[in-house]
């Protein structure tokens, strides 16, 4: 995730100070030169980083923590303030008609976006068309047209046309009928004078109500010239932050952001059309800082749940909580998982089990989690309707059979099996609680983080693959 470096730094110097009360002199610098490291490693601007560090070294000395708050916690939350100042508000995106411009380099992500975003807006009940004007690169219309495809939204472009204006003009009238209007421009390898002219004549045609730059999380320093000739271009609204799945260092993005005085709008998390976020800056920074996110992994259950019950109408979630729990269950519980996205992100966004615990696992720990549920799942595609309702009948000579058929060891059946059973004792323990018991838990699942990951400490095997 962009600045997962300074999360992961950031959470190691703050645990610590784990234990201290009051913050001496020595304890504020580290921690304010930890900061500053990580943010120039991460290609943010210098006079941002100076900015910020000078505040939050400012506060720690001077404040005095609230009665009963740790010294780490107060420092936590001097940081979390700071960052969240310096991103800045998520940028206006109003749900009504409207037309935005996406404007960035080759290679930026333009053309994902728009696909992406038009599926956002689909999602919220409006009817999205994306206009492709990138006459320069080969394939842009192709890509395009299949993203759009994908995303199940109107599509608008002329592959026989070399003129990007006309086609914006014309994308405009033929997809009329339409809310959301998204129109994807040319970028260049470099910024040229064609390009800008280019972008300007079709933000004078298409006028939008409001302009999006389009910016890789890999890219450094460059993207302060960039931002700021756009701007004095087109005047940019906000920015759209792609391939934050990588190893991205995302700071290049946040100068870019206080360069155009303006602020980030959406964040690209993968490659499929629904790999895309709605930024919010207190969620983002939470994330970042190991403290979870409950309002954006709240929207990815209810979107999983809805296009999970959409594949199969007589499987209900809430069946669960009040019969048994069979295979069948297991299944549909492991492709709702799947439908959330890439499960080091789901982590990231589960107060205490983020941050601190993730930095603790090995790196491929999260894609092992994975193949291991592919496993388990090609191994119930070979299990008969009854073993799937009734896994207690599967003995030997069963286990011996669905392994041959579904290509996998006879260990991973048994594992499977095993896996069954440890959510089965879970679940009736969920059925026996009332609302007061879940409460508790939940607030007890919030306050385990102590910095070192211990969050997880009140989870005891109760994750789907723990």
């Amino acid at each position: 995730m962009v600045l997962d470096n300074l999360g992961s730094s950031l959470r190691g110097t703050l645990s610590k100070l784990q234990g201290k009360s009051r913050l001496d002199e020595d304890d504020v610098e580290e921690v304010v030169k930890e900061i500053q490291r990580s943010l120039l490693q991460a290609d943010v601007d210098v006079d941002l980083v100076m900015e910020l560090s000078d505040a939050i070294e400012t506060r720690a000395l001077e404040e005095e923590p609230p009665g009963g708050t740790s010294a780490r916690d107060h420092v936590l939350k001097i940081v979390y303030e700071e960052l969240v100042d310096l991103i800045g508000d998520s940028t206006e995106i109003p749900l009504e008609p409207q037309t935005i411009l996406l404007a960035g380099l080759q290679g930026s992500g333009k053309t994902t976006s728009a696909a992406k975003m038009a599926w956002w807006f689909s999602k919220k009940g409006l009817r999205p068309a994306v206009i492709q004007t990138d006459t320069f690169r080969p394939g842009a219309y192709e890509q395009a047209e299949q993203m759009s495809d994908r995303a199940e939204v109107e599509f608008y472009g002329d592959p026989d046309s070399d003129d990007p204006v006309e086609i914006a003009r014309e994308g405009l009238e033929a997809t009329s009928d339409a809310d959301v209007h998204i129109v994807d421009t040319a970028g260049r390898h470099a910024l040229e004078d064609d390009l800008i002219d280019e972008i300007e004549e079709i933000d004078s045609t298409v006028d939008p109500d409001r302009s999006l730059l389009v910016l890789d999380a890999a890219i450094g320093q460059g993207a302060k010239d960039q931002a700021q000739q756009f701007d004095d271009s087109i005047g940019i609204d906000g920015v759209v932050i792609t391939k934050l799945d990588g190893t991205a260092k995302g700071g290049g993005a946040l100068t870019a952001v206080n360069e155009t005085n303006s602020s980030i709008a959406f964040l690209g998390t993968g490659e499929t059309v629904q790999d895309i976020e709605r930024f919010e800056p207190n969620g983002f920074i939470s994330r970042l800082l190991g403290m979870g996110d409950l309002k954006q992994l709240s929207e990815r259950v209810e979107r999983a749940m809805a296009e999970t019950g959409d594949e199969e109408d007589d499987w209900e979630p809430q069946d669960i909580m009040e019969g048994s729990f069979t295979l069948k269950d297991m299944q549909k519980q492991m492709e709702a998982m799947n439908n959330m996205g890439p499960l080091d992100q789901v982590m990231d966004m589960i107060p205490g089990m983020g941050g601190g615990l993730m930095d603790q696992l090995p790196d491929d720990a999260m894609d092992v989690t994975q193949d291991r549920m592919r496993t388990f799942d090609v191994a119930m595609d070979s299990m008969t309707e009854d073993e799937l309702e009734n896994p207690r009948t599967i003995g030997q000579e069963r286990v011996e059979r669905i392994a041959r058929g579904a290509g996998v060891d006879e260990e991973s059946i048994r594992e499977l099996l095993e896996q069954h059973k440890m959510m089965e004792r879970t679940i009736k323990q969920f059925q026996g609680m009332g609302d007061g018991d879940m409460q508790r838990m939940m607030k007890k699942m919030q306050q385990g983080d102590g910095g070192g990951g211990g969050g997880m400490g009140g989870m005891g095997g109760m994750g789907p693959f723990g």
